[in-house]
């Protein structure tokens, strides 16, 4: 579709009485800046970014098919946001809600268990600086699974309210409901969430530390798995870490249970780690030393919650497509005499 006769239209109004009237490029141009923030809130919904990629196709289908029945009020974005969320509840009801391992109750059966998907920063909402790092917390793995855990009405207020900034008044237009009924919603929500979150956001945290110090330790995470020092590994973790590797429902707490499983299982095989980000957090893609193959294949995307300049908590994605978060399908084999897979300086991946 082609959007530029319409991009530059003075008077909106124009573009949405010529979408009215069938033609599809003003639609796009309505529609079109709006879609990346409008899937970032699916995915903050649901916990799953195939999930958000159909329910805001079926927003935009919805959209256009109902676009007669839209009442101007000089924005199309709540009206979108409104069929979007609708659409979220009906799936939440539908579905199981979205966990990682560590979160599970004790009574929850694992084998039935619908993990939380990752979100590749590059898809968050093209806004201003401040907008942008409040996009990034409220895609944090510790935020979004916390999420999971509300009811689908009490996950659309908060998010509605705190994440996207509508008001008491326009949330409760959007949810056809009352702003007391919001207000009451939003106060348990917060609570809700409050109890489980870290008291300090992973961005707040990267902030505090700075880029050079991040990188450092990225590098010496890094270098620690490469070179198979289990003793480094754990003496960068905090006392109550976790490690976790979804789809498996298995996770491990400590640093004594985490050393315990990395010298029975990963630690055996030789590794690779490129460092990039995802959910806003550090993140590193995992290669392992394939003989028959000659080549360092992947096997998942691990991300890294720090406390200081600690690890917290390791989530390892291990079906996670790392070319989606800008990684290479797989790194190529050695050069005679040199170490297979890695360049002579550690090169940061983007966002890092």
């Amino acid at each position: 579709m082609d959007q530029s006769r319409y991009a530059v239209l003075a008077d909106p109004a124009r573009t949405i009485a010529a979408a009215r009237a069938g033609d599809q490029d003003a639609f796009a141009a309505l529609v079109g800046p709006l879609r990346v923030e409008l899937h970032a809130h699916c995915y903050r919904l649901l916990g799953s970014v195939h999930d958000a990629d159909d329910a805001v196709q079926e927003t935009l289908l919805r959209a256009w098919r109902s676009l007669a029945a839209y009442e101007d009020r000089g924005s199309i974005r709540p009206w979108l946001y409104r069929i979007a969320t609708n659409r979220c509840l009906t799936l939440i009801e539908r579905r199981a809600r979205r966990e990682l391992p560590a979160d599970l109750s004790p009574e929850a059966p694992t084998a039935e268990a619908t993990w939380l998907e990752l979100y590749p920063d590059d898809r968050l909402p093209p806004a201003g600086p401040e907008a942008r790092l409040l996009a990034r917390e409220s895609v944090e793995l510790a935020f979004v699974a916390a999420v999971q855990h509300l009811s689908g009405p009490h996950r659309a207020v908060l998010l509605l309210r705190e994440v996207l900034g509508f008001s008491a008044r326009e949330t409760a237009e959007l949810l056809g409901t009352s702003v007391a009924a919001v207000n009451s919603a939003l106060q348990r929500a917060r609570r809700a969430v409050d109890a489980t979150l870290p008291g300090e956001s992973q961005r707040a945290t990267r902030a505090r530390l700075g880029d050079r110090a991040v990188r450092e330790l990225a590098r010496r995470y890094a270098t620690a798995w490469e070179t198979g020092d289990v003793d480094a590994v754990v003496a960068m973790l905090t006392e109550d870490a976790r490690y976790s590797m979804p789809p498996l429902p298995t996770w491990y707490a400590g640093p004594a249970d985490i050393r315990a499983f990395l010298l029975d299982g990963p630690l055996r095989w030789r590794w690779r780690l490129l460092p990039a980000t995802a959910n806003g957090q550090l993140a590193f893609g995992t290669y392992r030393w394939a003989e028959e193959a000659g080549a360092w294949l992947p096997s998942g995307l691990d991300v890294v919650a720090l406390r200081g300049a600690r690890v917290a908590e390791v989530v390892s994605f291990l079906t996670a497509d790392l070319t989606a978060f800008g990684l290479p399908a797989a790194l190529s084999a050695p050069t005679p005499g040199g170490d297979p897979g890695r360049d002579d300086e550690f090169t940061p991946a983007r966002g890092l």
